[in-house]
């Protein structure tokens, strides 16, 4: 398959199931709105830091470099930083691109970030530059921009420029979804399920079949009429029916597409509130795994597109981005109590090295660090010796 037929198919949002599939409607899926709130709330909500390295090989937060204020606290005069970020993840998510505008101070600082909305931007490459061109709303002249002057971060590429859209390359699975979502709904507004059938001793004319229905319908259709005693006459009967098999297969099929939509977005299905494999013993180790196998991706994504785009060549490799995420990766208090008593035991973690994970101020004499009695160089004890 050519690039050109690879895009014509995910142009098409019609499914094989016949629901059609748009970044949009296929939120109206409960399984994708959960995975993309997922993604989008952890990553944005994860401490976004500008370092600088120190002279001395460590590193200290740069918070008086610009960069900081705007990915920390306000990514624009409208926008908080995690309002931004978290709208640039759904972006990401839904349509595989997230594209924002970068605007510069006199000094050509960063100043200001403004997220634009990936349906509308076409990228091209001209004279072996890309260029950006952004139409608001889908209409009218396009804006251009030169490269330095978007902010691009892409999801799963096949050129390694333009990001797939996982709702277009996943359409039949996802329309699979929403046509059982539509199907069990028109079911329950039509009274859950054909309950049984109505019997007349005689022939009814058009008329009074007419009626029958007509009647039938308002008293006992829908889902706020199932269960009412039902009131013949003229000798009819009701003959109940049961489908026990189509219910079974139903509902299996309606948790397989959740499963499916979830190994699509690579989120654990405990995360969007499927607890039917989850134990006690290995939660702890599904939320480690969700940072280290799902959310790891993404951030590196993002750390590398910034430090690419909003830092000045000379800055780079002196200053760098870089996210906090020892909190989200800490285990329950046993396990990391021990790891620290094991860690300060055997003079690799100070007192407030332990307190400064624990998100606790530091004291006074706690920087320094344990050395074994029993432990030595190889070697050195010889030379002692001598």
């Amino acid at each position: 398959m050519t690039d050109a037929e690879f895009v014509a198919l995910l142009s098409s949002n019609r499914s094989v199931s016949g629901a059609n599939v748009t970044s949009e409607s296929a939120l109206t899926f409960s399984a994708v709105l959960a995975c993309v709130r997922v993604l989008a709330e952890s990553v944005s909500t994860l401490p976004l830091i500008v370092y600088r390295r120190d002279p001395d090989g460590g590193k200290s937060r740069a918070e008086d470099h610009p960069l900081y204020h705007v990915l920390h606290d306000a990514a624009n005069a409208d926008m908080t930083a995690v309002q931004w970020r978290e709208t640039s993840m759904v972006h990401l998510c839904l349509w595989g691109n997230a594209y924002s505008e970068i605007v510069f101070d006199r000094a050509g600082r960063v100043r200001e970030l403004w997220p634009l909305h990936p349906a509308n931007m076409t990228v091209k490459r001209v004279d072996g530059a890309l260029r950006y061109e952004y139409r608001e709303n889908g209409r009218g002249s396009p804006i251009r921009y030169e490269s330095y002057e978007i902010l691009h971060v892409t999801a799963l590429s096949m050129n390694g420029l333009i990001g797939m859209s996982p709702i277009a390359v996943a359409r039949d699975s996802i329309g699979l979804g929403l046509t059982l979502n539509e199907y069990g709904a028109r079911t329950f507004a039509n009274g859950a399920r054909p309950s049984g059938v109505l019997e007349h001793p005689g022939e009814l004319t058009d008329d009074a079949y007419r009626r029958l229905k007509e009647s039938f319908q308002a008293e006992y259709a829908g889902a706020l009429n199932a269960g009412r005693t039902l009131l013949l006459e003229e000798g009819m009967k009701f003959s109940p029916l049961s489908f026990p098999p189509d219910d079974a297969q139903f509902l299996e099929s309606r948790q397989f597409q959740i499963e499916e939509i979830a190994r699509i977005f690579r989120v654990p299905l405990h995360k969007i509130g499927d607890l039917r494999h989850a134990t006690f013993s290995n939660i702890e180790h599904q939320s480690i795994e969700f940072v280290t196998d799902t959310l790891r991706p993404w951030l590196v994504r993002w750390e590398q597109a910034i430090n690419q785009k909003l830092l000045s060549p000379n800055e780079r490799g002196r200053v760098y981005v870089e996210h906090l995420i020892d909190g989200v990766l800490r285990g329950d208090i046993q396990s990391r109590y021990a790891a620290y008593a094991v860690g300060r035991q055997w003079g690799w973690l100070s007192i407030n090295d332990i307190r400064n994970r624990e998100n606790m101020n530091p004291i006074a004499g706690g920087d320094g660090y344990l050395t074994p009695l029993n432990m030595t160089t190889i070697g050195e004890e010889a030379a002692n010796a001598n």
